[in-house]
């Protein structure tokens, strides 16, 4: 039983990512499973698990381990070495990590080791294998336990993305073994002073000099900015384009890189230990091979976005989704133990209505979104709906946090209890990754449709 375990545990994406508990899980494994169980445990389709599945809002906690029908035990056990790797290598450091304005450079190299960077990251092209779910999973946990520092899923499942997506086979074995390996870390500068979701109001230049480009412009609000070692620049490289879309390449600038310059880390209302930097561009000098996927890739950079941008979306959908689960629980554990009017505060009608509310709201909403992963790893997740989660899931993120406030009370507004810190964190994300007027622009598009 045990070699065939070993064979299959071999052979599991997912479980490639879990380096050091390897053989805790192959112990796990062997001592459990019958013969008849080992083909559906390690099948990565949702689909895969013949027993019945709670979902989150059935069981106990939002955060148990072994619930939604997405999800297999292969995932579970991946679940549980992430959860173990946030809970030792981030929660207590995040305060800190809060007052130095990013996390420390160590960390990404224990995430590398752990195999939770670049997790949906193919395999062959140094990424770790596993399934879109899988890399939901690191969304999360890092989630639940409310720390927003790290900068995980932006270098993972969106920089990573893209270079391993539209790079040619030079610039992806010169880049995605490294941010496998947490050695180095991705940005994307999109965003300007004069140009936000409105992407064709870029205003950085790539000039064509010989065989180089030369880079002037700059960027704000980007993260992991400040401690990037690879940022992928939108610019505009043709300036007579019929359209501003037609003239925007991407560019795949080192961070050690001439005329390159970060500016001052930004100072933020939330997610304060996540580096965010303005970058600078004076005269950078590029060779030829900087330009994401050569030749081919020459104007092609607002084509290149429109495809991603529906992951992007989803991923803060998913850390929006999982802030909520945390606020819930955090406010039930609170109010059942808070007192006021001679009982706990769970006792007061009023606080026990609000919390079902709050419940059902989530509830609803992860239902959606569980929905919108499974298609997605399936590749068939739409610009629409991937808008519709967006839009949807980051608006409800900020009235849970509002309200989940309110029921602390005045410890609430205190920044050494949790549900402050998601508070802030919370405003910020009906803003980037498009703002949710953007969404609801795209979603109306898709209804004015004829049929």
């Amino acid at each position: 039983m045990k070699d065939v375990c070993e064979s299959v545990l071999r052979g599991s994406k997912i479980l490639k990512g879990c380096r050091q508990f390897y053989p805790q899980v192959l112990r796990s494994v062997s001592m459990k499973l019958r013969p008849g169980q080992i083909n559906r445990l390690f099948s990565t389709s949702s689909a895969a698990a013949s027993e019945f599945r709670k979902e989150g809002f059935q069981s106990g906690r939002f955060t148990d381990i072994g619930t939604r029908q997405i999800f297999n035990e292969d995932h579970d056990m991946f679940r549980e070495s992430v959860r173990k790797f946030y809970q030792e290598e981030v929660l207590p450091y995040h305060d800190q990590w809060e007052e130095e304005g990013q996390v420390s450079r160590e960390l990404w190299l224990k995430a590398g080791d752990m195999g939770i960077l670049g997790v949906n990251t193919p395999e062959e092209h140094g990424g770790i294998g596993g399934d879109w779910l899988s890399a939901a999973i690191v969304h999360e946990e890092q989630g639940y336990v409310n720390c927003s520092g790290p900068g995980f899923a932006l270098h993972s499942d969106i920089v990573m993305r893209y270079i391993t997506k539209y790079g040619t086979p030079e610039q992806i074995e010169k880049y995605i073994p490294d941010m496998t390996a947490g050695k180095k870390i991705g940005a994307i500068a999109m965003t300007e002073p004069g140009a936000g979701s409105d992407l064709q109001g870029v205003r950085t230049f790539a000039k064509k000099d010989g065989d180089d480009w030369v880079l002037n412009g700059s960027k704000v609000f980007i993260t992991n900015g400040w401690m990037a070692d690879v940022v992928i620049v939108v610019a505009i490289t043709d300036k007579e384009a019929k359209s501003a879309a037609h003239g925007i390449s991407l560019f795949l600038v080192d961070g050690d890189n001439p005329g390159f310059i970060k500016g001052k880390k930004l100072k933020k209302m939330g997610l304060r230990a996540q580096d965010t930097a303005e970058l600078f561009f004076e005269d950078c000098r590029l060779p030829s091979s900087a330009l994401l996927g050569g030749k081919a890739g020459l104007n092609a950079g607002f084509y290149q976005l429109m495809q991603e941008l529906p992951q992007e979306r989803l991923l803060i959908s998913n850390l929006c989704m999982a802030a909520c689960e945390f606020m819930f629980e955090e406010t039930r554990d609170y109010v059942k133990q808070r007192k006021a009017f001679g009982k706990t505060l769970s006792k007061l009608q009023t606080i026990k209505h609000t919390l079902a509310e709050i419940k059902t709201e989530t509830a609803v909403a992860r239902g959606f979104l569980d929905r919108c992963n499974d298609l997605h790893n399936q590749r068939k997740l739409d610009t629409s709906t991937a808008s519709m989660a967006k839009y949807y899931v980051t608006d409800l993120n900020n009235t849970v946090a509002y309200r989940c406030v309110q029921l602390h009370g005045g410890w609430g507004y205190m920044w050494e209890y949790p549900i402050c810190k998601a508070y802030v964190d919370a405003r910020v994300q009906t803003i980037y990754g498009g703002s949710n007027e953007i969404m609801k622009e795209l979603i109306s598009r898709d209804i004015e449709k004829d049929v």
